[in-house]
């Protein structure tokens, strides 16, 4: 069964520093980044060479369409949330990009994206902005349930993001430490509609680093408060909860990479993501060797229900799927 930690690689193949990590029991899954693909082949390729390391290792990838897409060359460049919703016809639409990105996904070994995109746009945050469906909860529900169906149609897991919204605060968590100052009823009534009435949908959660002061003095992925009483207890959330990386500035109100881990485990995240500072995942390894976490049996559910190898291509869902968004002027 896979481990708690997901962290990445520097290339477009492994190491043998990289084969070794990823040896590691406490490693449970490995995400990709721009960095590690040229084209479908090569991506091919090098889940292969993972896979025969680790067979049972999740592989995770951010394709949320938009500005968000790691898959480029040799695949659709799919349009953003945002476009999707203000397209007419636009609950279809978002059907059929769900299947899209993740057929193309599912295609080269990757077993899920970190999608979709649940925060709401007020017009505030520098992050969000064009990734989310739009200010209207209910609307957001409406499109992302759609865009959930297209994926697990194709055979992937949703991951809804960034729990209990991102849109509000104006900073970016990549870089500063945002917080949202509005009540726990505010958030309750807007930002949280979209997790509340997807809950049941999605098989993975990623909170914000958010801090939303009126409610607990952590951010939401370290706050038991957040992921405990509220994401559990009043969603009933049953599946996976996925920190968001743990190396961004939003993160760091923990301390150290070990100690960002630990906050994030006892607050009630499965899986801890630890990127782009292999300094920082070899220490967090460290530290689940020796605290000994035993894995979430819920991550087993994030594996690709559907094997890749498929002439997808050449299937009718895909030209339906390609055509529509093509009418629609949404891809090329």
């Amino acid at each position: 069964m896979s481990g708690s930690l997901m962290l990445d690689i520097a290339g477009t193949w492994l190491t043998a520093e990289d084969r070794q990590l990823l040896r590691q029991p406490e490693v449970g899954g490995l995400i990709l980044f721009a960095r590690n693909i040229e084209h479908p082949q090569q991506v091919r390729e090098l889940c292969a060479a993972i896979r025969a390391e680790r067979p049972d290792l999740l592989l995770a990838v951010d394709q949320e369409g938009g500005r968000v897409q790691r898959l480029r060359q040799g695949f659709v460049r799919l349009p953003s949330m945002q476009a999707l919703a203000t397209a007419a016809n636009a609950r279809q639409l978002a059907g059929h990009c769900g299947w899209l990105m993740a057929s193309e996904v599912l295609a080269v070994g990757v077993d899920f994206s970190f999608a979709p995109v649940l925060d709401l746009d007020h017009g505030r945050s520098t992050v969000i902005g064009s990734r989310s469906f739009g200010a209207d909860p209910a609307r957001v529900g409406e499109l992302a349930t759609a865009f959930i169906a297209g994926m697990r149609e194709a055979g992937m897991a949703a991951t809804g993001k960034h729990f209990p919204g991102h849109g509000w605060p104006e900073a970016d968590s990549h870089v500063a430490i945002p917080r949202d100052e509005r009540s726990l009823d505010e958030i309750r009534a807007c930002d949280m509609q979209p997790f509340a009435r997807l809950a049941p949908l999605l098989d993975g959660i990623m909170p914000a680093h958010v801090i939303y002061p009126q409610v607990d003095a952590q951010p939401a992925g370290f706050s038991r408060r957040w992921l405990q009483d509220i994401l559990r207890g009043e969603l009933g959330y049953r599946g996976v909860i996925f920190s968001d990386d743990l190396s961004m500035a939003g993160a760091h109100v923990a301390g150290t990479a070990d100690a960002r881990v630990a906050a994030a485990l006892d607050a009630g995240c499965d899986m801890a993501l630890v990127c782009n500072d292999r300094g920082a995942a070899e220490l967090a390894l460290d530290y689940l060797q020796r605290r000994g976490v035993s894995p979430a049996p819920q991550l087993a559910g994030m594996r690709a229900r559907r094997w890749p190898g498929q002439d997808y291509r050449a299937q009718p869902r895909w030209l339906e799927a390609l055509g529509a968004l093509r009418s629609a002027e949404l891809v090329e």
